[in-house]
């Protein structure tokens, strides 16, 4: 499917060239204004580190206003595997474009998702030929836990934050990550928010960025 993504940027904060790119992938019914916000927490600590977050490519079939990588109006898991399969083609041309743009190869690009967009970067970044610097997840979940093992082609490194009380993803969504990627050889790292519902706590945006500054190497 040939749709090209587009969204808000955040320059790097050093005013210079970017030598790293982090891609931000907003969850459903929102857009990429969503979490372009994460960047100035993150951007003093990674000078260097240009931000995206484009917008889904589907437009949020669910009411309102926002886009969406895949439709919830069928919560089967083979309806959101069949999602996502739509969508990660996209995504992985949108990734391919940026990285070329900047002339910046996988090691330099992280991933940070949140719901849905920690859905699709779970399932795209492992199923990348070439390793990406890393990938953070908040709140979200692992699509088709069962295939990782067959369809992985790289292991970069993940975090997965969850807030304990998300009434949206459950909570156990994260250990179910966890164990199936660790068991397929990608090293996860976990953060449990205690008391946190679907969302990101001071806590968790320390953590991501910490953990971006470390895959990066900025």
């Amino acid at each position: 499917m040939n749709i090209a993504l587009s969204g808000p940027t955040h320059p790097p904060h050093s005013g210079g060239k970017p030598r790293r790119l982090v891609i931000l992938l907003h969850g459903l019914g929102a857009d990429g204004n969503d979490l372009i916000g994460l960047a100035p927490y993150w951007a003093p600590q990674m000078p260097d580190v240009e931000f995206t977050s484009p917008n889904a490519p589907f437009p949020c079939d669910m009411g309102g206003y926002g886009y969406q990588w895949l439709s919830a109006r069928d919560p089967s898991a083979e309806a959101r595997l069949a999602g996502a399969r739509a969508a990660a083609g996209i995504l992985d041309a949108y990734i391919d474009e940026q990285l070329a743009q900047r002339g910046l190869t996988e090691s330099d690009l992280a991933l940070v998702g949140f719901s849905q967009g920690t859905m699709m970067s779970l399932f795209v970044g492992p199923r990348r030929q070439r390793p990406l610097a890393g990938i953070v997840g908040f709140s979200g979940r692992l699509i088709a836990p069962e295939l990782i093992g067959t369809e992985i082609r790289s292991r970069p490194p993940v975090l997965l934050i969850h807030g304990t009380e998300d009434p949206l993803v459950p909570y156990s969504s994260m250990a179910e990550a966890e164990t199936a990627l660790s068991a397929a050889g990608v090293p996860v790292e976990t953060l449990s928010c205690p008391g946190v519902e679907h969302s990101i706590d001071a806590e968790g945006l320390q953590r991501g960025g910490e953990f971006l500054h470390r895959v990066l190497n900025v």
